[in-house]
């Protein structure tokens, strides 16, 4: 094939889908820049958040080039919210720190747990997804998922206290509802029961009450699904129906000993 015929195909191909390798790698750049403004001791808070807003201007013309270069107000919504998102966050470290007892401090969660990159991530990208900003608060969550194994929808609800530990694979969808003081451990699964086009303005995941702990692997799917206040989910369990308060789920393993031949 020669180059020249190569090459219109390929840009005629480009035409149908809009897509900017650049926005996702400066969604990125701008998701690490943004954590470490909020946490990280060492990065100067005033030139981190000049910085930040011209990244963030940058994607955002990316992202919805019909406003390429007006006024930004959802920056300012944003930084609006940053103290709530720090009493938010903050007792989400400390219910992490509280709760694992492999934990020695703070520090060390801030630092070293992806429980909580992942959490904090999804908490700044709530802020844009509810300000109605388009792609960008999946690209940071989506950041989060490379970085942590974790993958929490923007669109997804949850309360205070918020506690995940080990994480890795842990995957939460978009209509799903977590209330206060939730934890859950690695492989946790809270979906959908079907993922048909036609439900996707429907609620499609559970809702996890408050004190619920949902422990490894388990898969709790469906949108009716309530999981009742201060129950226990326990490992591998698979459940696609209400579950009353007070409840305690558990996938029991069979022993048998096999008797040995004469």
């Amino acid at each position: 094939m020669e180059k020249a015929h190569l090459v219109d195909i390929i840009n005629r191909q480009k035409q149908d889908v809009f897509i900017s390798a650049s926005l996702k790698l400066e969604s990125q750049r701008f998701t690490e820049l943004l954590f470490n403004a909020l946490f990280d001791s060492e990065t100067d808070t005033e030139n981190a958040l000049i910085e930040l807003e011209s990244l963030f201007l940058k994607i955002r013309d990316l992202a919805c080039p019909d406003i390429k270069g007006k006024p930004c107000k959802t920056w300012d919504d944003f930084t609006e919210a940053i103290p709530d998102l720090f009493c938010s966050l903050k007792k989400d470290a400390s219910s992490i720190l509280h709760n694992d007892p492999a934990a020695q401090s703070l520090s060390e969660v801030y630092l070293a747990y992806p429980g909580f990159f992942a959490i904090a991530i999804y908490r700044m990208a709530k802020e844009f997804f509810k300000l109605g900003l388009p792609l960008i608060p999946r690209l940071m969550t989506e950041y989060a998922h490379q970085r942590t194994g974790i993958d929490i929808h923007p669109g997804a609800t949850i309360g205070e206290a918020f506690f995940i530990d080990h994480g890795t694979g842990v995957v939460i969808g978009e209509t799903t509802v977590i209330e206060d003081r939730v934890k859950i451990y690695q492989g946790v699964t809270l979906g959908a029961l079907s993922v048909k086009k036609e439900y996707k303005n429907t609620k499609r995941h559970p809702t996890i009450e408050n004190d619920v702990t949902i422990y490894a692997n388990a898969t709790i799917l469906g949108g009716k699904t309530i999981i009742g206040a201060k129950s226990i989910i326990g490992g591998n369990s698979w459940i696609t129906d209400s579950i009353p308060e007070n409840s305690i789920v558990s996938n029991t393993s069979q022993v048998e000993i096999i008797a040995k031949k004469a």
